[in-house]
């Protein structure tokens, strides 16, 4: 994949993840900077990514709304959300 196109996809699946809203807080997870990285493989999507807490009672509704956005791109066969600790969640990550 030319470096071009794979800006592009990433693009397109940023601006899906900001689709996405934590429940609770009602901001989406790119603005609260829960999303660390967007890995893209052909039509293979890995979002590697952390909640606000690890006992985050709305982890797995946030999680599939990832999966959900990202699926819905025509391009993309399979998506994995990878969900990380560390770097941990900060209020400061907020943008």
């Amino acid at each position: 994949m030319s470096p071009a196109l794979l800006a592009e996809r990433q693009n397109e699946v940023y601006r899906r993840l900001c689709e996405v809203i934590d429940p609770e807080i009602g901001v989406s997870i790119i603005k609260l900077g829960l999303v660390y990285d967007i890995a893209i493989d052909a039509g293979d999507v890995t979002v590697v990514m952390t909640l606000t807490t690890r006992g985050c009672p709305l982890g797995h509704a946030i999680t599939e709304g990832v999966r959900r956005m990202v699926e819905s791109l025509a391009w993309v066969t399979n998506v994995t959300v990878h969900l990380v600790w560390d770097p941990p969640w900060d209020p400061a990550m907020i943008r």
